[in-house]
């Protein structure tokens, strides 16, 4: 069988670069090894499907802090508000959340899945499911099309590659398309988890003391080995068996994976209190404790903090819970301020990249066409999504970036296809 373009992998990425394809009036095969296309999809923002994200261009591409730049020219072409006029036109309406993350308004990835399936076969889009594909196959410079595990051949004019990184195997994204890249000469950077929960050795993460707390707003910090900070970000985490987890803690995580390339444990630091500095604070409790100064201190300090938080730092800073505020000396409440505004510990590592959110590192975006996602290697090679050296936040960031970059994968593929028909 001869197709012009043959998309690699049914994710976010290449459910659009089929679409695009296609669109273009190419023959357009989707291959997946799986059982069904989506997948990563179906689970992506907790099983709602966070489609994009509406904040300005500029706000996107810093919170794709892995080479989100290469994004700008792709953006030019297509964009975030694009995305959302993609979806209402396939029957998708969308809504706006907190931080501009947009979802669908049935509030069910499978809403989303299903409407992309219905545009392929409306298209039709020839898909082959549980395929999974040994090669992709080069001649004379070109590629040729791409030889299956089972020994069959299958031509096209053009491969897109979207299988995804290395992170959530279990949709499908085992890191196969890495060798492929590698084959047509292209550099695939140190591959590294993203968005991922952070370990910890430290006693009292060891002893489980505060796990399962989850801490509100805070501003989690990464410091460098001269104790200078290197991000903050203020989100909610919560504190685990292992380390530490939740929205802040996944955003630092590739600053905690960069930093231990330096050294063996990094210094993070919780800011409990953001809104307030140190004095502000110091002063509201001197107030507090002279309004009733019989009282014990844990009870004059109720609702400062989480019960089990503001328990830990006063033990922390070696303050007996039960003490009457009027004893407490000001040295002893300064050291429990400065806990509440930067509470250090070390941490150690991340957990595995299989357990990751995202995958950093992959095909270097320099051996990349920015407007085309055409390699500059390969003619009639493109790559798309999570394989590129291309990573962001969680919040619709990634699934813009694999999207945008879907779009025009598939749309140039089909170009330069129909071009070199015979």
């Amino acid at each position: 069988m001869k197709y012009d373009v043959i998309v690699i992998g049914g994710g976010p990425s290449g459910l659009m670069a089929a679409i695009a394809a296609a669109e273009q009036k190419a023959k357009v095969l989707l291959i997946d090894k799986g059982d069904k296309l989506g997948r990563k999809l179906a689970i992506s923002g907790g099983g709602r499907c966070n489609v994009t994200n509406r904040l300005p261009i500029d706000e996107i591409i810093k919170h794709i802090p892995g080479n989100g730049r290469f994004l700008y020219s792709a953006f030019s072409i297509f964009n975030n508000e694009d995305i959302i006029h993609f979806f209402e036109r396939l029957g998708v309406q969308l809504k706006e959340e907190d931080h501009g993350r947009m979802f669908p308004v049935t509030d069910n990835a499978q809403s989303v899945v299903r409407a992309l399936l219905n545009e392929l076969k409306r298209l039709n889009v020839h898909i082959r499911l549980n395929s999974p594909v040994a090669d992709v196959e080069y001649e004379n410079g070109k590629t040729a099309g791409v030889t299956l595990k089972t020994g069959e051949f299958i031509f096209a004019h053009s491969v897109v590659v979207a299988v995804g990184g290395k992170s959530v195997p279990h949709t499908g994204s085992t890191g196969d398309g890495y060798a492929w890249a590698e084959k047509a000469g292209h550099t695939v950077t140190e591959l590294f988890a993203t968005e991922v929960p952070i370990t910890s050795k430290e006693p009292f993460i060891h002893k489980r003391i505060l796990q399962g707390l989850s801490l509100r707003d805070v501003a989690l910090s990464v410091l460098n080995q001269r104790g200078k900070t290197i991000v903050t970000h203020r989100m909610d985490m919560i504190f685990t068996h292992f380390g530490i987890s939740g929205p802040a803690a996944l955003r630092c995580s590739q600053f905690v994976v960069k930093e231990l390339k330096k050294s063996p444990a990094v210094v993070m630091s919780i800011d409990a209190l953001p809104d307030q500095n140190g004095e502000e604070i110091f002063q509201r409790i001197i107030t507090l404790m002279k309004a009733e100064p019989k009282k014990a201190i844990k009870n004059v300090l109720k609702g400062l903090l989480p019960e089990r938080y503001l328990l830990f730092l006063l033990e922390k800073n070696g303050i007996d819970p039960q003490t009457a505020a009027s004893t407490l000396s000001h040295e002893k409440l300064r050291a429990f301020v400065s806990g509440c505004k930067q509470f250090t510990f070390y941490v150690h590592g991340t957990l595995p990249l299989e357990k990751a959110f995202v995958t950093g590192g992959g095909v270097s975006v320099k051996e990349i066409h920015p407007k085309e996602m055409a390699s500059k290697l390969m003619e009639g090679l493109y790559f798309c999504g999570e394989i590129l050296d291309i990573h962001g936040y969680t919040g619709g960031y990634n699934i813009t970036a694999a999207l945008v970059t879907g779009r025009l994968a598939g749309i140039n593929a089909a170009k330069y296809a129909l071009n070199n028909r015979a």
